[in-house]
């Protein structure tokens, strides 16, 4: 989807009988259709190959001999018995920028295993660190494992990509779930090589500065970023907490630190006293960072979110008119865009063979053969 935002031609191969299993993300559908493959699927093309059958995988080498990037989330061997393992791909075309997803990477004792979101923020570390202190473990509300894998991915491919532009040679990219996940561990990882202490949750508190986590106000709750000493000291002046900076407790972010326990119900006193609309209004203008804490529904009603353009209408064949996330990053040249809506299964399946070099009569008889959908 990263790649295909910035103007990739993404073509997505799906299997017979249904697709990606992410079509049955739901609910909600839309006229039938999962509104999680509708976002994740923008901007790509769909075709479906049998690549149980050795015509499908016959179609499939035909494509990789023209295709700059493959990306699979098979797991390690399956790809060697279809004979399309990364030696078997760059020996049809030395170009190529293989990518390999999976749950554990390639090697290790864990390679074979399968790998889900869950299973990869559970084992990284990531739900020992989420919630707060004497909960249950708990995950990151969004896939964050499956997330990160795909953004390092998009980081390996275009990596990869420019030393092609060098030596003409592609190469293997190996991303895995639990290792994108660790990778995100900066400070508890930090904290573990540096003292061996294990870090536990902390809620919406920082792990190395303070205040910085959300207080309830008295008609909801603020977020606070007094991460250096002169927003501290300007924060304290612009809740009428100057008495705090004469509190030795809290002189330095190091001490505040060590008192946060004393700390945290003086700021939840004083943030409780107005509402968040008057908090954030008197910090604001004291440039003191802070932001309400808002639902789907209020980030897509926020003007600022609106002036940059992160809800994109859009045209279904099926679902009619829908959303989509915008493109989070803005080039100034060659900017992004959220060009189609998510295909149709095997939208593009005519379209895209024939720009490969294959006859109408072809096409039909892989129909025919139940290899094509």
């Amino acid at each position: 989807m990263l790649l295909a935002d910035m103007g990739a031609d993404v073509i997505k191969i799906e299997k017979p009988n249904g697709g990606d299993d992410t079509r049955r993300y739901g609910p909600p559908f839309i006229e039938g259709e999962s509104a999680a493959f509708l976002t994740l699927n923008r901007n790509k093309r769909s075709i479906v190959l049998d690549l149980k059958s050795e015509q499908g995988l016959a179609i499939v080498r035909h494509m990789l001999e023209d295709a700059d990037v493959m990306i699979h989330n098979f797991r390690p061997g399956v790809v060697d018995r279809m004979g399309l393992a990364f030696e078997d791909v760059s020996a049809l075309n030395p170009a190529i920028v293989y990518c390999t997803v999976s749950g554990f990477g390639t090697t290790g004792p864990y390679s074979s295993r399968a790998g889900f979101d869950l299973v990869a923020q559970g084992m990284s570390g990531l739900m020992s660190i989420n919630g707060f202190p004497d909960s249950p473990p708990a995950k990151v509300g969004v896939p964050m494992a499956d997330l990160n894998t795909g953004m390092f991915c998009a980081y390996g491919i275009l990596t990869a990509y420019i030393n092609r532009l060098v030596t003409g040679k592609g190469q293997h990219v190996d991303a895995s779930l639990i290792e994108s996940g660790i990778a995100y561990t900066l400070y508890e990882s930090a904290t573990y090589f540096a003292t061996g202490e294990v870090a536990g949750p902390l809620g919406s508190a920082h792990r190395m500065i303070a205040p910085y986590q959300a207080f309830a106000t008295q008609d909801g709750y603020i977020n606070i970023g007094a991460a250096n000493q002169n927003n501290w000291e300007r924060m304290c002046r612009a809740v009428g907490r100057e008495d705090l900076l004469d509190d030795e407790r809290f002189a330095s972010n190091p001490e505040r630190m060590v008192s946060i326990d004393a700390l945290t119900p003086i700021m939840e006193e004083t943030f409780r006293t107005q509402t968040t609309d008057h908090w954030v209004k008197t910090l604001e203008k004291a440039g003191v960072p802070c932001g309400p804490i808002y639902n789907m529904k209020q980030v897509y009603a926020d003007p600022h979110v609106q002036s940059r353009e992160m809800a994109v209408p859009l045209e279904h064949p099926k679902a009619g008119s829908i959303r989509n996330i915008g493109v989070p990053v803005k080039l100034s040249d060659t900017p992004g865009s959220v060009r189609t809506p998510a295909p149709l299964l095997g939208q593009h399946s005519d379209e895209v063979l024939t720009e490969f070099g294959y006859e109408d009569t072809d096409v039909t008889a892989f129909k025919d053969a139940g290899v094509l959908g």
